[in-house]
């Protein structure tokens, strides 16, 4: 007699990952994923994450287009990386999804005026700008452990 499995990478972990491929994710391999991210104190790919903030941010001035600095591109992934948890991890959700959600507010300098504009983290108007990646499991080094 055949008894299912209740392991669960057969029971959900599996369908989940082909559905999402199925869907339009790309999957990444744990080597892929170790390879983006640098870093095993890492969970951002960061470099992906710089590519595609470059990517969907321009910003409309007078007519003209430009784009972010380095600086608030690289300001842009700080926020989401350095996220405290001193309010909770709930609150600290939130707050991560209004990022997410609404994009944050950067200052630049263009044509010698200094404006704030909205830098998006997800192309919600034109969405097949956007990237989506899927991985198994993989492993990440807590602050402060050596292993």
């Amino acid at each position: 007699m055949n008894t299912p499995s209740y392991l669960e990478d057969h029971s959900s972990q599996i369908p989940a990952l082909m559905l999402l491929q199925k869907m339009g994710f790309t999957y990444l391999s744990p080597s892929e994923v170790d390879e983006l991210r640098g870093s095993s104190s890492q969970v951002l790919l960061k470099s992906v994450l710089d590519e595609r903030l470059r990517e969907i941010n321009t910003i409309d001035f007078r007519g003209k287009s430009y784009r972010f600095s380095n600086h608030n591109i690289s300001s842009a992934i700080q926020k989401i990386t350095d996220i405290p948890l001193v309010d909770g991890l709930i609150k600290t959700n939130e707050n991560l999804y209004h990022i997410l959600t609404l994009g944050s507010s950067f200052e630049e300098t263009i044509e010698g005026d200094r404006k704030s504009f909205t830098l998006k983290y997800i192309d919600w108007e034109y969405p097949e700008n956007n990237k989506y990646h899927v991985a198994e499991e993989f492993s990440v080094q807590r602050v402060g452990s050596y292993k």
